[in-house]
């Protein structure tokens, strides 16, 4: 038993000394690693900035267009109005 146990500790080191050495390189690598990623999580990129202005955009825009179909609606409803009471009806351009 003696003589199949101290090959296979003798080995041990040759076979597992990558994943120790990985271990080390891991630990010491991960302050450095967690302070990139909080400084990404708290800044903007350029591509990120341009995404949202564009939504922005686009959102103000539809809000734009909502808001000239419901004047216009109001102004046909106000200008069918005059005309049932016998007015001259408003234009509504």
């Amino acid at each position: 038993m003696r003589k199949f146990v101290m090959p296979m500790v003798a080995v041990l080191p040759l076979v597992s000394g990558g994943c120790v050495a990985k271990t080390v390189w891991g630990v010491a690598t991960a302050p450095v690693r967690a302070g990139a990623q909080v400084v990404d999580w708290t800044t903007t990129s350029q591509e990120e900035s341009d995404r949202n202005y564009g939504r922005q955009v686009r959102e103000q825009e539809r809000r734009d267009g909502q808001a000239a179909k419901e004047a216009k609606e109001a102004c046909e409803r106000a200008a069918r109005e005059d005309r049932r009471n016998g007015y001259e009806p408003r234009r509504c351009d």
